[in-house]
């Protein structure tokens, strides 16, 4: 994953804006069907696909954790918080 999309996940999980890493998981999954639907002709887009594969797979994991703060399982900045 990119350095700047790492960051803009955290940032939205600091902000606990779900809408937002909602609304950035529903862009990638649209780039995706795009690109698959453009697989097969004259480039290759494979590793486009996979790009976009994991970025999505990051950002669920960062709706993941910012499910697991506002449940009070974390703190904002994604460690573990000690649970007696």
């Amino acid at each position: 994953m990119s350095m700047a999309l790492e960051l803009i996940i955290d940032g939205y999980i600091r902000l606990r804006d779900r809408k937002a890493l909602t609304e950035l998981k529903l862009h990638r999954e649209d780039l995706l069907a795009q690109l698959s639907a453009q697989s097969g002709g004259c480039f290759d887009l494979s590793r486009s696909i996979e790009q976009m594969q994991e970025e999505i797979g990051q950002i669920e994991a960062g709706l993941v954790r910012l499910d697991a703060q506002a449940a009070g399982f974390t703190d904002p900045n994604g460690l573990s918080a000690c649970v007696s």
